[in-house]
C-alpha cells in the first residue's frame, strides 16, 4: 500500500516503529552478538576489556539507529550537505590536533571517546552524493561538467584521509563513491578513463607511499620473504585459518589466538579467530548472515520510490560490502593488510556507531519508501 507524503507526515512514532524492517534489525543484532562472543573469547573468557565495551557501544548505536530511522527522510536530505561539511571539518581538525596512534594521526580525543572522523565521512559522503544526484536529471549527469562537484566532494576527504595516512579508508571512500556514480547513471566509458588515469599514476603513487606501506604491499606479494617481520601477521592468519578445519577447535579453543600468535585478534583478524574456533562452517555461516544483510539492502533500494533514498541505501549497502570483502580478503592474504575492521564484529567505537547510523538511514528509507521527494526535498504526492 502506497503512503502519500501527507499521510506519512501524520504517522505516530509507534506507527513508524512498526513500519521498520525488523528482519534487518535482527540480523544486525545477531552480528553484534557474534562479535561480543568472539571478543569474549579473544580476552580469554573475560568480558573486559573488549566485549563489555562493545555491547555498550552497540546499545548506544541501536538507539541512534532507531532515532535516525523514524526521522523524516526529507529532513536528512535537507541537511545532507551540512553533515558532509561537518565531517570534512572534523577531518581538517585531525590535521591540526589529531591524536597519533600506531603511527597514524586519525583520531580526535573527545574525552569519553576517541572519534575517527574518516569513519563518519563514509556515511556523510553517501548522503551528500545522494543529495547531489537526486537533484540532477539523467541528461545532466551525462555531461562531464555535471560531475565536477561530486568529484570535488570525493577528492577533498580522500586527500585528507590519505595524509593521515589511511589508504584502506581512502580506498573505501573512492569505491563507494564509484558505486554511487554508477547507480546514478554515469556512463561506463568514464569509469574506464578514471581507471586508466589511476593505473598511469601508479609510479607516482608508489613514490609517495610511506616505508611501512611499501612493505605491506611487498609482503602481500611474498609473505615468506620476512616471516618474522612484515609477513608475520598474514602467515599466522593463514595458519589459524587452516588449523580450524571444517568445524573448528571449539569456542575458546583456538590455539593460534589464545597463545598470542595471532596479532590484532580483536580487530582486523577477528574473522581468523572465528574460523579457527568454528572452522569453515562457522566462517560460511557468518558470511551467510552478511549476505542476507546485503540482500535486504538491495531489496529495499528496489522498493524505494525516491532517488535520494535509493542512492543512500545503495551507498550504505556498498560501504558495508566493502568492509566485509576487504577485511576477509585481507586476512586470507588476497589483498594487502590495510586495517579495515569486520563490520559489527571487530572491536571499535567509531566504526560501530557510524555503521549503525548508516543502517538507520537504510531503515529510514524503508519507512518512507513510498514518499516521492522533489529535487529540493519537497514532497510529491
Amino acid at each position: 500500500m502506497r503512503i502519500g507524503s501527507a499521510d506519512q507526515g501524520r504517522l505516530t512514532l509507534g506507527q513508524r516503529l512498526r513500519q521498520l524492517n525488523w528482519g534487518l534489525v535482527l540480523l544486525l543484532v545477531l552480528l553484534a552478538a557474534i562479535g561480543a562472543a568472539m571478543l569474549y573469547s579473544a580476552a580469554n573468557a573475560r568480558w573486559d576489556p573488549w566485549a563489555s565495551r562493545q555491547i555498550i557501544r552497540f546499545g548506544i548505536g541501536l538507539v541512534l539507529m532507531l532515532v535516525v530511522a523514524v526521522t523524516d527522510i526529507r529532513l536528512w536530505m535537507r541537511y545532507a550537505y551540512a553533515l558532509y561539511f561537518l565531517a570534512l571539518g572534523l577531518l581538517v581538525a585531525v590535521e591540526l590536533m589529531g591524536v597519533i596512534g600506531m603511527g597514524a594521526q586519525r583520531w580526535i580525543d573527545l574525552g569519553v571517546i576517541q572519534l575517527q572522523p574518516s569513519e563518519v565521512m563514509k556515511i556523510t559522503l553517501v548522503l551528500a552524493l545522494a543529495r547531489y544526484f537526486h537533484g540532477a536529471r539523467l541528461e545532466e549527469i551525462a555531461r562531464p561538467s555535471c560531475l565536477v562537484v561530486p568529484i570535488m566532494l570525493i577528492g577533498a576527504p580522500v586527500a585528507l584521509v590519505v595524509r593521515q595516512p589511511d589508504l584502506g579508508t581512502a580506498t573505501m571512500l573512492a569505491l563507494t563513491a564509484g558505486l554511487m556514480f554508477f547507480v546514478a547513471g554515469v556512463r561506463a566509458w568514464k569509469f574506464s578513463l578514471v581507471i586508466g588515469a589511476v593505473v598511469a599514476a601508479m609510479p607516482l603513487v608508489w613514490s609517495q607511499l610511506h616505508g611501512y606501506q611499501k612493505r605491506r604491499i611487498l609482503t602481500f606479494l611474498d609473505p615468506e620473504s620476512d616471516p618474522l617481520g612484515a609477513g608475520y601477521q598474514i602467515l599466522q592468519s593463514k595458519i589459524a585459518l587452516g588449523s580450524g578445519g571444517v568445524f573448528g577447535k571449539g569456542f575458546l579453543g583456538g590455539t593460534q589466538s589464545h597463545l598470542s600468535f595471532l596479532p590484532e585478534k580483536q580487530t582486523d583478524f577477528i574473522f581468523t579467530m572465528l574460523a579457527e574456533e568454528f572452522g569453515m562452517a562457522g566462517g560460511l555461516a557468518l558470511l551467510g548472515i552478511y549476505a542476507l544483510v546485503l540482500v535486504y539492502g538491495f531489496a529495499i533500494s528496489l522498493r524505494v520510490r525516491n532517488q535520494f533514498g535509493r542512492l543512500v541505501v545503495m551507498g550504505i549497502t556498498g560501504t558495508f560490502f566493502f568492509y566485509v570483502f576487504i577485511n576477509i580478503a585481507m586476512v586470507m592474504g588476497l589483498v594487502p593488510v590495510v586495517g579495515v575492521p569486520l563490520p559489527l564484529v571487530s572491536y571499535g567505537g567509531t566504526a560501530m556507531l557510524s555503521l549503525m547510523i548508516g543502517f538507520g538511514f537504510v531503515l529510514c528509507t524503508y519507512v518512507y519508501r513510498d514518499v516521492r521527494v522533489g529535487r529540493h526535498g519537497a514532497a510529491e504526492d
